[in-house]
């Protein structure tokens, strides 16, 4: 079976940039760490899309493990949206204008 195909909202890429930069500045191994980790969420995602449970409406996330980010996403069809790289501090849903 083929994996899903991936979409990424370009919000949802400016803030895994901006994550990205954030801890560059501070420690560029866990900037390291956390790309690695948002990596090995999107593919777990692709993998197995119904295996998160939903947070928001209708869309799952994952809960990254070192880090207080989720990679919140959706089903279209056949392929997989990332609609944000979500801090655990911000507003609940401030994203769902992206759906």
């Amino acid at each position: 079976m083929a994996l899903p195909e991936l979409l990424l909202h370009p919000d949802a890429m400016s803030e895994a940039a901006a994550a990205r930069v954030w801890y560059e500045e501070r420690n560029p191994a866990a900037a390291s760490a956390l790309v690695r980790e948002v990596d090995h969420a999107v593919a777990a995602i692709l993998d197995s899309p119904n295996r998160w449970p939903r947070y928001f409406g209708e869309t799952p996330r994952f809960l990254l493990k070192r880090f207080p980010y989720s990679v919140v996403y959706r089903q279209l069809g056949n392929a997989v949206q990332i609609i944000a790289i979500a801090h655990a501090r911000r507003r609940p849903g401030y994203w769902m204008h992206r759906i």
